[in-house]
């Protein structure tokens, strides 16, 4: 099968294009760096000949405004594109929560999915908690003196190579709307990811946790973007990650 990931360069999409290559699939990384614009709807004729599109693109912001025009141009662009060149399955990864907190980065997430399930070409629809990941990419971000500030936040943090090999298995099936939401096995303080991820990283400076404001803020706080009882459960705990680092 031929499977094309956009955003096959990103934190998830470098682990995606790996296990479906390991799988045995001929596979394309779609990105800037190949040659593939999705805002701009450059360089898509590289979906010619693709059986499966695995969309994991992403955008570093937390504008509403920003982040909703990066997915309705994207978005839009590739769909056109799967669409002109007989691409018979999209598969998404969006966030669990979005629907419940459709704020900032949030906001381009729920419209990405409102155009994939309007659209023509058949999809599948996986939502995840956050990555290990998160934990690193947040640190650091705010800093006051040798102060680290991050969110107050509740996570069930989930590795990216469990969400990528379900990404991959679910391209391997039929289109089948969205599927059950994907976590990690725990739940955890955000400032407690990042304070063990300093300190097995050796990076200084106490870890102060500090809420948002608005609704987003509390929506990370009063459990909103935690996934349900119905969730499929991954396996690897964020001690097991920092241990493999």
């Amino acid at each position: 099968m031929k499977i094309a990931v956009a955003g096959g360069t990103g934190t998830v999409g470098r682990v995606v294009v790996d296990v479906a290559r390991d799988r045995g699939h001929d596979v394309a990384a779609l990105s800037r760096s190949t040659g593939v614009d999705l805002v701009a709807g450059t360089g898509l004729d590289a979906l010619a000949g693709v059986d499966v599109v695995i969309d994991v693109s992403s955008v570093s912001t937390q504008s509403a405004d920003v982040s909703r025009e990066f997915f309705r141009a994207g978005t839009q662009h590739l769909l056109d594109a799967e669409q002109r060149h007989g691409v018979r399955h999209h598969v998404t990864l969006s966030i669990v929560g979005v629907d419940r907190a459709p704020h900032g980065y949030y906001a381009g997430k729920i419209l990405q999915e409102e155009l994939v399930a309007s659209g023509d070409v058949p999809w599948t629809l996986l939502r995840a908690t956050q990555f290990h990941e998160f934990a690193p990419q947040i640190l650091g971000q705010v800093d006051v003196g040798p102060l680290h500030l991050v969110p107050v936040m509740r996570s069930q943090p989930v590795a990216a190579r469990e969400v990528a090999e379900r990404l991959t298995d679910l391209a391997e099936q039929e289109p089948c709307g969205r599927v059950p939401d994907l976590r990690g096995p725990q739940t955890l303080r955000m400032v407690d990811m990042v304070r063990d991820y300093a300190r097995a990283t050796g990076v200084r400076g106490p870890v102060l946790a500090v809420p948002l404001p608005g609704g987003f803020g509390k929506a990370l706080r009063d459990g909103t973007v935690l996934a349900g009882p119905d969730a499929h459960l991954g396996r690897q705990t964020f001690t097991q990650w920092i241990a493999a680092l």
